[in-house]
């Protein structure tokens, strides 16, 4: 028999115990997406790659990333969080250890791009928000930042430590302690995380109602399914386009070149790591932050002030970055720790606007949203490669992704409700009763 939603005084929550097994999770998972940054110089300096060459990698990394996400979605759906979770950690630590018997990019390219870009797509920002449809009913938004705040700090932090160990130990020994930390994760999530409350005797967490029946059919069906649903929709081609430079101006510019851009200014890569680090560790309060807000307000507006404040900081970064050859002054450190609060708190709010248009869908649809990120920062990746390569600076990327973001704000004004409701209603779907109750479920 399943229990009843729980009151104050009885035990947790079961829903807060998988959040923070899936919590853990993504930081594992995120560990290896940290490497590229910091493994560029040393891949350089043995291998004589460009750095165009090793943004390649990076590219199909990002690409895979994002296009695996809407069919892990549709997966989680039919097979559940924990095998499927299981498997994706298992190929994050196989693409790991394999780079250390690499010897020409297009092995790079196999094993930072395609296995670990399969792995980590299938643990993409689509698994947070299954875990929050799953297994919350409250408490939605602050769940989904919280997750968030997981994956994105998780590529940050490892920095630092993969940094030293490339310096100290070599690359290869960097590569294989990462893929040790997603291995440790598995006994975690096949032991504690569960597919719904109602395998362990629970409810939602916020509700004593069940949960939804599982999809039918294959998930390549169900994720092509959500595909067809979004299409028809402006709300989902305004937020494609606004998640996508996000992903260009996150992931594909700041989370991979920022440190050889540093480095071009004098700054040691280590301490350059650090720089990358301390935005981790101010996304974790950004990002929570912007779950509760978005719980509380209208999403459309914290996206607006989200890309608008990031692009007004990408826009002043070149004149911030000459500064480094003398150290880290307060000025850059304000940048940092402004751009760490900034850096994913986009996602909440998005997937609120997905939950609020597409209903049970939504996390499928947050799939595909969620691969114009990715698609977004592989452009973006290669992109700033190729003009450092050709230009000798970073500069005219930071203006170009300083612009973009000012586009976006622009865009996730115009995202509407009408539009997601008509069309639910055209495929049989109940839209939530109202936009407050839209944003908390």
């Amino acid at each position: 028999m399943l229990n009843t939603a729980a009151p104050p005084t009885r035990r947790l929550h079961r829903a807060w115990l998988v959040a923070g097994v899936a919590f853990v999770a993504l930081i594992g998972a995120a560990a290896f997406r940290a490497a590229p940054s910091v493994l560029i110089l040393p891949l350089q300096e043995e291998f004589g790659w460009s750095t165009a060459d090793i943004s390649l990698a990076v590219t199909v990394n990002l690409v895979l990333f994002g296009l695996t996400a809407p069919f892990a979605a549709a997966l989680i759906q039919r097979l559940g969080l924990r095998w499927v979770t299981a498997a994706a950690l298992l190929l994050v630590a196989a693409g790991a250890a394999a780079t250390v018997g690499m010897s020409a990019r297009w092995q790079l390219v196999l094993c930072w791009g395609v296995l670990v870009g399969l792995g980590t797509g299938s643990m993409a920002l689509v698994f947070a928000a299954s875990v929050a449809d799953r297994w919350f009913v409250a408490r939605r938004g602050l769940v989904v930042g919280i997750l968030t705040a997981g994956s994105a700090t998780g590529q940050l932090i490892f920095l630092p430590p993969v940094a030293a160990l490339a310096d100290s130990h070599g690359w290869r020994v960097a590569s294989l302690a990462i893929a040790g930390c997603a291995l440790a994760v598995v006994p975690l999530v096949v032991l504690f995380l569960r597919d719904r409350p109602e395998d362990v005797g629970w409810t939602r967490y916020g509700t004593e109602e069940p949960s939804p029946e599982r999809p039918t059919g294959g998930a390549a069906r169900s994720a092509f399914r959500g595909l067809a649903l979004g299409v028809r929709s402006g709300t989902f081609w305004l937020l494609v386009g606004g998640f996508a430079i996000c992903g260009a101006s996150s992931n594909g510019l700041v989370g991979t070149h920022l440190v050889p851009a540093a480095h071009d200014h004098g700054l040691p890569t280590t301490a350059a790591a650090s720089l990358l680090a301390v935005i981790g560790v101010f996304d974790i309060v950004g990002t929570i932050a912007s779950g509760w807000l978005t719980d509380r307000y209208d999403p459309r507006l914290l996206l607006l002030a989200y890309y608008g404040l990031r692009g007004a900081s990408l826009l002043v970064l070149p004149a911030l970055l000459p500064s480094l050859g003398h150290g880290v002054g307060p000025t850059m450190l304000v940048f940092i720790v402004f751009y760490g609060l900034d850096w994913v708190a986009t996602v909440p709010p998005t997937v609120a606007l997905c939950r609020q248009a597409f209903g049970q869908q939504a996390p499928v649809v947050f799939g595909w949203v969620f691969a114009s990120h990715q698609l977004g920062a592989a452009l973006m990746a290669s992109g700033a490669g190729w003009i450092r390569d050709t230009f000798g600076t970073y500069t005219a990327a930071w203006y170009v992704a300083g612009a973009l973001c000012l586009l976006a704000a622009t865009l996730s004004v115009g995202v509407g409700r009408g539009k997601g409701a008509a069309t639910l209603k055209g495929q049989g779907l109940s839209p939530p009763a109202s936009a407050a109750a839209a944003v908390i479920s």
